[in-house]
């Protein structure tokens, strides 16, 4: 039974501050790995000009982070469940601080990937911490609920201020501040959390597993990057082959949990429906956000002619009632059932691309407006029903690992929101943009791939040849961004239809 359905039981007001001050404190790393998921999209454009990466090195930018988080979410919930989570979440939060800055300075394209990746590795230790300390803080389950609903929405709140606040630092900053606004988060993280935070672990974690471990990390981080270089023919052989051994190693982790006395991760859970159905929508409710943010925010910038500050005020709205809907779907879905408010969110999100894509050429700023804000309010409602259901149904001792998985999701999500669609955009940009003579190689293979590196080229250029450049890049552009729109909706479209049958013994 869901924990938004269980029973009240009033805790005393003295504990109750303590504890929400608590929640407080984690939600800092919450929102800052949430911002970080998003926030990159709006540096894109400055990256581009500065760094001059390729269309797969920039793809790689992006992915590098959520692709190494989601292979290590699930190691580092098994880590936290034996070592301690607080002492799990200081780790990760000094770690997270240091190679942030190391991103902020970066030199070159590689360099900033290289960043990224152990960016990822700290990552994974802050975000199963916080999750499962709050299923530890919170005893009483209508306290709980409450605790959920704002971990949901500050997820939701960050990815959807990303661009906001990227927009913001960028009109003053150049893009290496995108990357600096970790540290004082995290330092008010690590001054706070001793004093209000709780240690928890599992009292009977049972031997530390590395074998099931390192198949965990060769399951998720070879099919993660599989799925984002299939597209491309020059890799396309790697990633059949990187897939494969995804595929493999899934399974013997799989047959070794099953088999182990202690399992690591215990993948009894995907029996139930529910929570399996839980898992999946948290999934594509962060494909659907990243997905959308990675071409919506080029547009905004490199077309519309917005600076970022503007570009992100232009997605207020939708991140406002994100969070709005989070908070508001607690009292709905106590009189109507989750699988209703689950599809009839995600099919929100789906109208947000079907808008995109119907428009097509003719999409004005005000229209993209609109469509975030579809986008939003299907997220913010949908996230806080799934978390809820995924971590009603996990014993207290197993919560960390069991989060990771939760966390996995939405990495994964992220991954493939930009590796998915990012891969047909770039393909169909690449197919119809027009590069004219007179450029030199690099700047030549720049503005075939990427429309950053097609404005930058034009500038150059200069003259009746740049403004073809520019115009035939933008048009290439938005061409690309109807193709992923539509098939992005028909996805949606599918989780929603997905999420009403997995969800339908839930009341």
């Amino acid at each position: 039974m869901s924990l938004l359905l269980a029973p009240v039981r009033r805790p005393s007001a003295s504990t109750r501050t303590r504890r929400f001050a608590a929640l407080a404190v984690l939600m800092l790393p919450v929102l800052l790995i949430a911002v970080d998921n998003t926030v990159l999209s709006f540096a894109l454009p400055a990256i581009s000009a500065d760094l001059h990466p390729a269309a797969t090195t920039l793809l790689w930018v992006v992915d590098a982070y959520p692709l190494v988080l989601a292979g290590l979410l699930v190691v580092m919930g098994s880590l936290g469940d034996r070592w301690g989570r607080r002492r799990l979440l200081f780790v990760g939060a000094t770690g997270f601080a240091a190679f942030s800055v190391a991103a902020a300075f970066a030199t070159d394209a590689w360099m900033l990937v290289a960043a990224r990746v152990a960016m990822g590795v700290f990552g994974a230790m802050l975000m199963p911490s916080t999750l499962s300390l709050i299923r530890n803080v919170f005893e009483d389950r209508a306290e709980r609920r409450l605790a959920l609903a704002v971990w949901s929405c500050t997820f939701s709140a960050g990815g959807a201020l990303g661009p906001l606040v990227g927009g913001v630092l960028l009109a003053h900053f150049g893009w290496g501040s995108v990357f600096l606004l970790a540290v004082p988060i995290l330092v008010l993280l690590l001054l706070t959390a001793p004093f209000l935070v709780p240690e928890s672990r599992d009292p009977a974690p049972g031997p530390v597993d590395f074998v099931s471990m390192a198949l965990s990390l060769a399951a998720l981080a070879p099919t993660a990057w599989a799925i984002k270089s299939l597209a491309d023919p020059d890799t396309r052989g790697a990633a059949l082959a990187a897939l494969a051994v995804g595929v493999v190693c899934g399974v013997a982790f799989v047959r070794r949990q099953l088999t182990a006395r202690v399992p690591m991760l215990d993948v009894r859970l995907f029996r139930s429906v529910p929570f399996t159905g839980s898992i999946v929508t948290n999934m594509t409710a962060m494909f659907s956000l990243t997905g959308f943010l990675y071409f919506i925010s080029q547009h905004l910038q490199l077309v519309a002619g917005l600076d970022p500050f503007t570009a992100g005020l232009v997605l207020l709205p939708g991140t406002v009632l994100s969070v709005v809907a989070g908070l508001v779907v607690v009292p709905v879905v106590a009189r109507i059932a989750p699988r209703w408010v689950v599809a009839v969110s995600l099919l929100s999100s789906a109208a947000a691309y079907a808008l995109v894509a119907a428009l097509g050429h003719g999409a004005d700023i005000r229209a993209l407006a609109v469509a975030y804000v579809l986008l939003g309010v299907g997220i913010g409602a949908s996230e806080t029903v799934t978390n809820d259901l995924i971590v009603s149904t996990v014993p207290a001792a197993k919560s960390g690992a069991a989060s990771a998985l939760s966390e996995t999701a939405y990495e994964i999500g992220a991954v493939l929101g930009t590796a998915v669609l990012g891969t047909v955009l770039a393909a169909a940009y690449r197919a119809h943009v027009v590069v004219p003579a007179g450029l030199s190689s690099t700047e030549h293979v720049a503005a075939g791939q990427t429309l950053g590196g097609a404005v930058a080229a034009a500038r150059s250029l200069g003259g009746h040849a740049g403004a073809e450049l520019l115009a035939s890049a933008r048009a290439a552009f938005d061409s690309g961004v109807t193709t992923t729109a539509g098939v992005a909706a028909v996805l949606m479209v599918a989780a929603a239809v997905g999420a009403w049958f997995t969800l339908r013994r839930v009341r």
